[in-house]
């Protein structure tokens, strides 16, 4: 059974029938509405950032939408209302985030990153903190790693 994928970047939850996606899956005749209401719905959390999604259709019209994540630069940022990081990360701060914060984005990048376990991920996201001049509860991220790594943050990062 063939299958037609389409990959877009929409806004989170203002997806629209005009394009880039009512021209495109307009001759796959397919209800259109239905499917920009799903996109909608499935991206309602990341409003105000541009996120990957693919429909997949198939022969008989039924759709699948898969709704990838923004870049977690960008998911910070979010949490900061920042346009945008520092322009020297590691000497200048330009946003505090809380440890619980920088948890959501882990659990929300999960699937999209490197490594298996919560813990990795969380210190993946601090990783882009420190990059984006961004401290975690009012340290710098490098440190916080290291509290991690002491296990300071058990009962927290699960």
């Amino acid at each position: 059974m063939a299958k037609t994928t389409i990959e877009s970047l929409v806004d989170g939850g203002k997806a629209s029938a005009g394009p880039p996606l009512g021209p495109t899956l307009g001759p796959l005749g397919v209800n259109i509405g239905k499917i920009i209401e799903e996109i909608n719905k499935k991206t309602k959390d990341f409003e105000g950032m541009k996120v990957p999604v693919k429909i997949i259709v198939d022969e008989k019209k039924n759709f699948e939408i898969v709704v990838g994540t923004p870049p977690t630069s960008s998911l910070i940022l979010k949490e900061l209302n920042l346009e945008k990081g520092s322009q020297k990360p590691g000497s200048e701060i330009v946003g505090d985030m809380s440890i619980e914060k920088v948890l959501k984005i882990a659990k929300m990048k999960r699937e999209g990153m490197l490594s298996e376990d919560i813990k990795s991920n969380v210190k993946e996201v601090l990783g882009t903190c420190l990059s984006a001049g961004v401290s975690v509860d009012g340290k710098n991220p490098k440190q916080v790693i290291e509290e991690i790594d002491e296990g300071k943050y058990e009962e927290s990062i699960r």
